[in-house]
């Protein structure tokens, strides 16, 4: 059991390997740059609306009150624009990198087997619109059914106690499954087959899902966790799961 959970950590890294590899690399970098660029212009345009902000507020600014004003919130500013960054950045980044896990998973099924999987056009993409929307309903189901539960476990008192650590193995689960369903769906696969896929995986499911949940947590990393689960999660589909019956 305890080699079987290390197996999902394990696949975390490999994910990590495999995005600094040439053709990869984009997909975490790429991000990271949009969400800086978007950063340094919300900074450049807060910090000239703030300076006329306070010149409207404070016209003149000769007397000792307004110098003495002005050196109070400048540095307020520049310590909200700081925070701002310390928690938004890495939100950025993981939304700015969202649209791109879908191709990065294709990719990194092509390096793993030389087989990406067939490319769709723009009928197919239509035709699966609908189900595509159904398929996130059901994804919204499944977590209330749980999540709801779990939530009121928290209010019952003795079972209180064991409630985090529950919550904690939901959560992993449910990112694993969050991970795991890019490379399948690149197959036709929807969110019922996933978890069915996903079972076989075990205590590795649930490794994989923590590993990516602390990571998130440690600076710097939190930057390269989601292409990196992507990646992770393409290589657990491919040596796991994607032998399991063919797409749906």
């Amino acid at each position: 059991m305890p080699a079987a959970s290390l197996s999902g950590p394990a696949y975390l890294l490999r994910g990590l390997r495999l995005i600094r590899q040439p053709g990869l690399r984009r997909y975490a970098v790429l991000p990271v740059l949009i969400a800086l660029v978007i950063f340094v212009l919300l900074a450049v345009a807060a910090y000239a609306y703030f300076g006329v902000l306070l010149d409207r507020l404070l016209p003149g600014g000769e007397g000792w009150w307004a110098t003495g004003l002005r050196a109070i919130l400048w540095p307020l500013f520049f310590l909200a624009v700081a925070l701002v960054w310390y928690f938004g950045f890495t939100v950025a980044a993981n939304l700015a990198a969202a649209p791109f896990n879908g191709l990065l998973a294709e990719k990194v099924e092509a390096r793993l087997t030389g087989a990406p999987p067939a490319p769709t056009d723009w009928r197919a993409l239509l035709a699966d619109l609908l189900p595509a929307m159904l398929n996130e309903l059901r994804k919204l189901a499944y977590y209330l059914l749980w999540a709801v539960p779990l939530g009121i476990l928290f209010l019952v008192p003795g079972i209180n106690l064991a409630a985090p650590l529950l919550w904690g193995l939901f959560a992993a689960w449910m990112h694993a499954l969050e991970y795991l369903e890019y490379p399948m769906e690149n197959h036709g696969l929807r969110f019922p087959e996933v978890r069915r896929r996903a079972r076989r995986l075990g205590p590795g499911g649930l490794g994989f899902g923590a590993a990516v949940m602390f990571a998130t947590l440690v600076p710097v990393l939190n930057l390269v966790v989601m292409p990196a689960a992507v990646a992770g999660a393409t290589a657990f589909w491919v040596d796991r799961l994607k032998d399991d019956g063919e797409a749906r």
